[in-house]
């Protein structure tokens, strides 16, 4: 069981390895919806970062919830949850079809096991019945108007970003992620 306080985990990491330093799991290995996997792995309140690019639409708005759920157990007082998922405000007409629910079409569409597109107010609610507090990094509105809070990438680098993603070009956005950290507050 790992206890190490400075203790940094990617869920999902998809095999990418952007996160130099950080445990990498896939969900073979460490499942959000699988407690067992996070008992055999970690102590309570043992984990500072737990980073998810791209997974929490994976999970239906209720799987979310539960999810969120163990991550808040295993976190540090103080400790977050960095997320980004496609962002359902976005207006992009192209995005959109291929982030919907169920994907664009080929059942091997990373996207064909979508089960929820997420607005800011979805995914800030997630987490905050699981007891976080939720601060937005990166997000459109419901005007379809992007908002930006600079972040650190050394505290979770998410590739799919504003600065990040190489579809953002020339002062257009060609994808962006709703992107929140998920604070477990010091006290409880």
């Amino acid at each position: 069981m790992m206890t190490n306080t400075d203790l940094r985990v990617v869920v999902g990491s998809g095999g990418s390895k952007n996160n130099i330093g950080w445990l990498h799991t896939e969900e073979n290995e460490l499942n959000l919806l699988k407690h067992s996997d996070w008992d055999e792995r970690f102590a309570p309140n043992s984990i500072a970062v737990i980073l998810a690019e791209h997974v929490w639409e994976h999970l239906t708005y209720e799987e979310g919830i539960d999810a969120a759920k163990t991550c808040y157990e295993f976190l540090q007082p103080g400790g977050y949850v960095r997320c980004a998922v496609p962002d359902g405000f976005f207006r992009n007409e192209r995005y959109q079809n291929m982030v919907k629910v169920g994907g664009p079409g080929p059942a091997d569409h990373p996207a064909a096991s979508h089960k929820i597109v997420h607005t800011y107010r979805t995914l800030k609610s997630v987490f905050e019945a699981a007891g976080f507090q939720v601060h937005l990094l990166e997000r459109c509105d419901e005007n379809g108007d992007f908002h930006y809070d600079d972040w650190d990438e050394n505290a979770g680098f998410i590739y799919r970003s504003k600065r990040f993603d190489h579809r953002n070009q020339d002062g257009e956005l060609g994808f962006v992620s709703l992107i929140v950290d998920a604070i477990k507050p010091q006290e409880q």
